[in-house]
C-alpha cells in the first residue's frame, strides 16, 4: 500500500514538472526562429507619457527621472510623471528641479496598480497617445521611445520592451540577469514565433493610452499587476508584442533575502491568477477559440523555473534509492530536457567570466528559491517591496 502511494505521488510530481519542462522546451526552440520585423519610416511622433511609480525609492528615482528626459525624442511630445509614494521631502524638491511632473500619492496599502490608477485620474484624458510604464530603477536606452513610437506605427497597441540587467555587482545579480534573458527568450520571442502574446514584465511596457485607461481601472492587484494586465488584455483579444530594439535596463537583486522576497511575490501572484483565471480562460477558449488568453492562463500554472531542476534531481535520487527505477529514469530524462531548454534560452554571454562563475552558485539559488515558498501565504495580502539603489557596477 505504501509503495503504491509513494509511486503515485512521485508519478504526479513527475507529470506536473514534465509538462512544464515540455512547454518551456517548445517555446525555447521557437525562440531561436523568431526575427523582429523592421520598423517603417516615422510617420509621426506620438505624444508619450512616461509613468514611474516610486514607493520609498529615494536612492534611485531622481537619477532615473532625469535620465528619462534625455531621450532622443521630441521634447514637446514627451512628459515624465513620477508617482511619488512615501518619498522624502528632499527627494521631491530634487525631482522638481529635474523638470519632471510629480504626482503625490498615498495609500493605506501601497501598490503599483493603485498608484497608476491615481495618476490616470490626474492626467488629462486625451493628452497622450501612448503611456509607458517604468520602474523606479529603470533606465531607458537613448532611442527607447523612438523605437516604441515605431512599434505603434506598425499598428501595435501593447508592446513589451526588452528588459536587461543594469548591474552585475554580485553573483545573485548576474544570475537574476540571466534569468531575465531566459524569460525574454521563452516568454517573449518563443511566444511571438507562434503568433501568441509576449509576456508583460511589469516595466518597459507601452500601451495605447485609450486602451490603458479602459483596462487599468479593472486592475487592483497587490502583487503581479502585470499578470493581471496580461490576462485582461488577452481576454479582450488584444495581442502583446515584443521588441528587442527598445532596451530597458533594470536593477537586479543583489542580496539573497531580496531575491527570496521578490520570488515569493512572483510565485504567489502566479498561482493566485491561475486559480482565478484558468477555468474562465478554458471556458472562453471552448466558446470562442481564444487560444491567446488560454495560453496566458496556462503559463500561470507552470512550475517555478528556478525550483524545477532541483526538485527533479532530488526526485530522481529518492526514486533510485527507493527502488522505483523507471520513475528515477523518468526524472533524469525530464531533468535533461529541462537543462536543454535553459541552455537554448540562455544568452551567449553566460559562458564568459564572471557569468560562468555565478552559474556555479545555482545550487544556492535553488535553496533561496525554495525559501521564497515560505512567504507565498502573505505575498498576496501585503505589498512586498524590493529595495533598489545598491548597484555597484552598471551597464548601458
Amino acid at each position: 500500500m505504501m509503495t503504491w502511494i509513494g509511486v503515485s505521488v512521485f508519478a504526479l510530481v513527475l507529470s506536473y514538472l514534465g509538462w512544464g519542462v515540455i512547454y518551456q522546451l517548445i517555446f525555447s526552440l521557437a525562440g531561436l526562429l523568431w526575427k523582429e520585423n523592421e520598423l517603417p519610416p516615422v510617420g509621426k511622433h506620438r505624444t508619450l507619457a512616461v509613468l514611474i511609480p516610486a514607493y520609498k525609492e529615494d536612492n534611485v528615482i531622481v537619477e532615473v527621472a532625469a535620465e528619462a528626459l534625455q531621450q532622443d525624442y521630441p521634447r514637446n511630445k514627451l512628459e515624465v510623471f513620477v508617482l511619488a509614494d512615501s518619498l522624502q521631502e528632499q527627494t521631491l524638491t530634487q525631482l522638481d528641479a529635474t523638470g519632471v511632473e510629480t504626482i503625490t500619492v498615498s495609500f493605506e496599502q501601497s501598490t503599483k496598480s493603485k498608484a497608476l490608477n491615481k495618476a490616470l485620474e490626474v492626467i488629462p484624458e486625451n493628452a497622450f497617445d501612448i503611456i509607458v510604464i517604468l520602474d523606479a530603477d529603470n533606465v531607458m536606452s537613448p532611442n527607447f521611445l523612438s523605437q516604441i513610437n515605431g512599434e505603434f506605427e506598425l499598428g501595435h497597441r501593447v508592446v513589451q520592451a526588452c528588459r536587461a540587467a543594469k548591474n552585475f555587482n554580485t553573483s545573485m545579480a548576474v544570475l537574476d540577469g540571466i534569468s531575465e534573458a531566459v524569460n525574454n527568450h521563452i516568454l517573449c520571442k518563443g511566444q511571438m514565433e507562434f503568433g501568441l502574446s509576449a509576456r508583460l514584465a511589469g516595466s518597459g511596457m507601452a500601451f495605447d493610452a485609450k486602451l490603458f485607461r479602459r483596462v487599468m481601472p479593472e486592475i487592483d492587484a497587490i502583487g503581479g499587476f502585470d499578470k493581471a494586465l496580461e490576462l485582461s488584455l488577452t481576454n479582450q483579444g488584444e495581442r502583446i508584442y515584443y521588441t528587442e530594439q527598445a532596451n530597458i535596463y533594470d536593477e537586479k537583486v543583489s542580496k539573497p533575502e531580496h531575491f527570496s522576497r521578490q520570488r515569493s511575490r512572483w510565485i504567489a501572484a502566479q498561482f493566485h491568477y491561475a486559480r482565478k483565471f484558468f477555468p474562465h480562460a478554458l471556458g472562453t477558449f471552448l466558446k470562442t477559440g481564444n487560444i491567446d488568453y488560454l495560453n496566458k492562463a496556462t503559463q500561470m500554472l507552470l512550475p517555478p523555473r528556478l525550483i524545477t531542476p532541483g526538485i527533479l534531481a532530488i526526485g530522481g535520487i529518492l526514486c533510485w534509492f527507493l527502488g522505483y527505477t523507471e520513475l528515477s529514469i523518468g526524472f533524469a530524462v525530464v531533468l535533461f530536457f529541462n537543462i536543454i531548454s535553459f541552455l537554448i534560452a540562455m544568452p551567449a554571454y553566460s559562458w564568459q567570466r564572471p557569468y560562468i562563475d555565478a552559474l556555479l552558485r545555482l545550487p544556492l539559488v535553488f535553496l533561496f528559491a525554495l525559501r521564497s515558498l515560505v512567504g507565498i501565504g502573505k505575498a498576496n495580502k501585503k505589498f512586498i517591496h524590493t529595495p533598489h539603489g545598491e548597484t555597484i557596477e552598471t551597464t548601458k
